[in-house]
Order: structure tokens, then C-alpha cells, then sequence
């Protein structure tokens, strides 16, 4: 089985990560400690280096005191289909 792994849904996933984490007013290290991993995880999800796990999301949704699915509120414009997800005709 290969790895699946979506660019540029994992960038849109760190952006609105960054996004939900600066309205809180929280620094990456105060995120980090909160959900307890290393800072240097935070800026490479926010950047769109890392794919986290469930478990991190979750980790990560807990110490924003959010619900996961905010994560995952970004444009769906940044989510390109590919060529055997787009609707038949």
C-alpha cells in the first residue's frame, strides 16, 4: 500500500492552524507545551512540512480548546481533485 500524502491539503491544514492559533493569542511555544509536543513540531505542521497524526491533531485541538473539525475549516478551492475524484458527466 503507498503512502498517500495531499500537499496541499496539508498546507491549508497549517495555515489554518496558525490562523485559529493567533486568534487565541498563543505562541507556538505555549501550544507546544499545552498539547505536549516540541515546538519545532508546531512550526513544521504550520508550515506544511509535517503531516500529524490523528493523535497530535487531536492534542493539538484540545490545547487551542477547539473542536478538530475547526482544523479543517479552510477553503476548499485549495483541495484539488484528482482526475478519478472529479464527477462524471
Amino acid at each position: 500500500m503507498a503512502y498517500l500524502r495531499e500537499p496541499l491539503i496539508i498546507l491549508a491544514f497549517g495555515s489554518r492552524l496558525r490562523q485559529v492559533r493567533k486568534e487565541r493569542k498563543m505562541s507556538q511555544e505555549e501550544l507546544a507545551h499545552l498539547a505536549g509536543i516540541a515546538v519545532s513540531q508546531v512550526g513544521r505542521i504550520e508550515r506544511g512540512v509535517l503531516n500529524p497524526s490523528i493523535s497530535t491533531l487531536f492534542a493539538i485541538a484540545r490545547a487551542l480548546e477547539v473542536e478538530p473539525k475547526e482544523l479543517f475549516d479552510f477553503k476548499e478551492k485549495l483541495i484539488r481533485k484528482s482526475p478519478d475524484q472529479k464527477k462524471k458527466k
